[in-house]
Formats: structure tokens, sequence, C-alpha cells
């Protein structure tokens, strides 16, 4: 079943690009939208006082009539943190988020608050720090165990639609490994896609599907720190989204010990990065 958007709004400015991004995708992609505005733990007193949604929903709601969506709007008192989770457990969505503004301090004492929501939500997640469109440019980062495949198959959906490029990057770290899958990994990073190692066939069957699809796509790979590379590499080829599998995919023990790379790198605010959970 095709997943509606829920995209959530604090009434912070930030979370506007989201909006706007959810609004043409929702048109793009033929689906539904519902618009969540939390008013974050209002006292009773201030309940009839204005609030920044309201300003939101009446832009959001010219936004959805203009692109010919349909929309629902919900409203919800609390911690966006606490609530957008629970919202999105009640349906099969696609969640579209924007900056929330904590103040720098909550940020240094809590941490920042996409982080957190990724670890709370299951669902795909449409990070959008600033809006970037049209789509032309798509990076897709494949990392050969499969955790990205959700997330390719959305940004696959979607760059049928606009007709975007897809780049497919693999990141080989800078580590000794004396196992012959990352020797042949390693001697070979700059023709991948000859190798017969499990990202191998990650990065042809990838290429298959976007060439069945009628697309674009090519293939890089770099060497060193996946963060940094990773960042690097949108920084350069100046993409409009980056796609990526969640280290939430999987419930190995890994967890426990690697970084988070796409939380760290969706805090740094490059462009939009959509996460998604492999759903084996």
């Amino acid at each position: 079943m095709k997943p509606d958007l829920l995209i959530a709004t604090n009434g912070f400015k930030g979370t506007w690009p989201s909006i706007e991004y959810g609004a043409w995708l929702a048109a793009t992609l033929d689906t539904k939208i519902t618009l969540l505005g939390v008013t974050e733990n209002l006292s009773p007193a201030a309940i009839d006082d204005h609030h920044p949604l309201e300003d939101v929903f009446a832009r959001a709601v010219a936004l959805f009539q203009k692109n010919g969506v349909d929309y629902t709007l919900e409203v919800q008192n609390g911690n966006a943190e606490d609530v957008i989770p629970r919202k999105a457990k009640q349906g099969n969505y696609i969640i579209v988020l924007g900056p929330l503004g904590r103040p720098q301090f909550r940020r240094m004492l809590t941490g920042r608050s996409i982080r957190h929501l990724m670890e709370e939500i299951e669902q795909p997640i449409l990070y959008v720090p600033e809006s970037k469109l049209p789509l032309k440019k798509i990076l897709i980062c494949i990392g050969g165990l499969g955790y990205e495949v959700t997330a390719e198959h959305i940004a696959m959906q979607m760059a049928m639609k606009s007709r975007a490029e897809i780049t497919l990057l693999h990141i080989i770290p800078q580590i000794d490994l004396n196992y012959p899958t990352a020797k042949t990994v390693s001697a070979n990073w700059q023709n991948l896609t000859e190798t017969d190692t499990p990202i191998g066939r990650s990065l042809r069957q990838a290429l298959e599907i976007a060439k069945n699809d009628g697309l674009t796509a090519n293939v890089k790979a770099r060497q060193g720190n996946v963060v940094e590379e990773i960042m690097a590499e949108v920084k350069e080829g100046n993409y409009d989204l980056l796609c990526m599998g969640s280290i939430y995919s999987t419930n190995a023990l890994r967890q426990l010990y690697a970084p988070n790379v796409t939380a760290e790198i969706a805090e740094d605010g490059l462009c939009p990065i959509l996460s998604a959970r492999y759903k084996g």
C-alpha cells in the first residue's frame, strides 16, 4: 500500500521548507498529506493566544490547494519529540521533518531532535533543512549490506517522476581488515561493479533497476572516513537529495559502537536527506 506523507511542524519558521517539499512530493507521488501541528506544551492560559502554527497552517493550506493534493490537518499539544513518533506509529507514512528551532543550550543537554526522531520512528524519514527543488541530482549511498534498499526504492520513484540523475556512492573506510572480501574491495575500489562482492552485486542491481526505469545513473567510490567522504561528495556534486539506509535497519551488536552516520550528516543540513530502515 502506498504510504501517505506525515509533515510535522511546531510553528518554527525553519519547518517551512519541509512543508514546501512535502507539498511537491505529494503531488509528484500522488499521495495524501497529514499536516501535524505540535503546540509544544501550551499552558491553559496560553491556549487563546495567537500561535505561530496558525500562520503556518494558513500558508500550508494555500500551498496544498495550489498543488492539488489531498490533505488533513491535525493539532496536538506536547513535545514534538514525543508527539511525532507517537503519531507516526498510527499509519503508513513517510515522515517529512524540518529543524524544530531548539535553543543551543537544549541541544547541548539533550542532543539534536533529528537524532532522537530517527531512533524513535520506524518509517522512512525525509529531513528537509532547505527545499532544493527542482529535483535534478540524487545521491544514493550503497553500503553493500542491503540496509539502503528501502530508501533506494523511494528515491527511484522520485527520480522517475522528476527525471533526476542518480549517483550511487560507496565509501571504503581506511581500515585494515584481513579477510578476502575487504581486500578485494580495497584493491578494486575504482571498479567495484566488476567485483563479485556484496557491494559489487548491490551496485550492479541498483544500476540495473535505474536502467530499466529509463534513468541516468552512475557509480562513484571514495576512500576515507564515511561521514567526511559523504559530506564532501554532497558538497562537490551539489546534489538535491541524499538517500541512505539507517543503522536501525539491523539489530546487530554493531549498533552499540557504530556511529549513526545518517544522523551526523543530517545535523549538518547540507541538503534534504531521505533515511529509511530496511524491512527484511
